[in-house]
């Protein structure tokens, strides 16, 4: 972002707890309108560094520049840093004893010295953008998880802050509720706010982000755009991270498995990393009718099935990986007499093929590829 405005500068910043330094010496520059989002393995200093960045948390060692001002020194103005700089976190943090639209008036009112009206008018205006002007009299326990961090969102929208700090916005809530947040943060996104992302959701960063940070080894191990983070990463953890993002392993060694816990972990899977629709719903009708159907009714107590999933976004499709068996006797479960779910299988998979492991611990192996667009027929 050539000629931009500097809005945050980090130099060396150390963080280090009892037994453990999440952020040894993490350097960063943020520019007015880029949407960061902040990935890696947990354990990273992610939460950490936004907690930093508007000094919930006290650095150990190094500096954070908002503007021309170091926030870190001791001299610094937390009022005037937190008029700037807002935070969305996991829990909605929302007073429980206050409407919507009073939480929502509170801080301006205090903070900016609006008026009653003006701060007033300023929420209703907010809640209209987010779809939520009906809930203004209402109480946070009145309100869904995702209304509720919508709520909170407007909340620190209503100061009119130059940058926004999201730390999970998303991991407190039902999957049915994750879009409706998204929407909004990415309507905010779009109004030019700058805006510093922690999330596990690889899809929602790729999809919201102009730059993402990949954090390990105590700093921003690589910088770069989504593509080149989530497509071409130049340096090793980052490409093993990402690799094992699009890979999804399920064991099932009990004829009473959690397949409803399955399911979900599949979509999760899937929204994760941006798997299309259909491929999504390949690979759970896959793993209903291979697993629950072909497999079970034909192998010994206790059952032992690894089911795999590993999704190419180049590509388009997902490579599906199926050992199954006690080590014993070979048995090619597409040879079964269960007509339906085996053409349910051929109609969402191709490339089908079937392999005997002598010596390993499965015994037996089915293969296969789910693709978008689907294979006609």
């Amino acid at each position: 972002m050539s000629g931009a405005k500097t809005l945050l500068r980090i130099e060396h910043l150390k963080k280090e707890y009892p037994g453990a330094t999440p952020l040894r010496d993490l350097n960063l520059t943020v520019n007015a309108g880029e949407v960061i989002a902040i990935i890696g393995p947990s354990g990273t200093g992610k939460s950490t560094l936004l907690r930093m960045i508007n000094q919930l948390e006290r650095v150990t060692s190094g500096k954070i520049f908002f503007g021309d001002e170091e926030i870190t020194a001791p001299s610094s103005r937390i009022d005037h840093l937190r008029q700037n700089v807002g935070m969305i976190f996991q829990s909605f943090n929302l007073f429980s004893h206050l409407t919507v639209v009073e939480n929502i008036m509170a801080a301006p009112m205090s903070l900016l010295g609006l008026s009653k009206q003006d701060a007033y008018d300023r929420a209703k205006r907010l809640l209209a953008k987010v779809g939520l002007s009906q809930k203004a009299l209402s109480y946070p326990d009145e309100l869904s998880g995702g209304q509720q961090q919508r709520i909170a969102i407007v909340r620190a929208l209503a100061m009119e802050p130059k940058i926004l700090l999201f730390d999970e916005p998303t991991s407190a809530l039902d999957p049915a509720m994750v879009g409706e947040v998204e929407a909004v943060i990415r309507q905010v996104a779009e109004s030019g706010v700058t805006m510093l992302i922690v999330t596990h959701d690889m899809d929602f960063a790729r999809k919201i982000s102009s730059r993402v940070l990949y954090l390990d080894e105590g700093g921003v191990y690589e910088d770069g755009t989504p593509e080149e983070i989530f497509e071409r990463p130049r340096r090793e953890k980052t490409r093993q991270f990402i690799k094992n993002l699009k890979v999804l392993s399920i064991a099932v060694e009990a004829r009473d498995f959690d397949f409803i816990g399955c399911h979900a972990e599949i979509e999760a899977f899937g929204r994760k990393n941006g798997v299309p629709e259909d491929v999504v719903r390949g690979l759970l009708l896959l793993f209903e009718e291979l697993v629950t159907q072909l497999l079970l009714p034909r192998l010994p107590e206790p059952p032992r099935i690894l089911w795999s999933a590993e999704y190419d976004a180049k590509e388009g499709c997902a490579e599906v990986s199926v050992h199954y068996g006690d080590n014993g006797a070979p048995f090619d479960a597409t040879e079964s007499d269960n007509e339906i779910s085996l053409r349910i299988v051929r109609g969402c998979a191709e490339n089908i093929r079937y392999a005997a492991e002598s010596g390993g611990p499965y015994g037996n192996l089915l293969s296969m590829t789910v693709r978008h667009p689907p294979k006609k027929d």
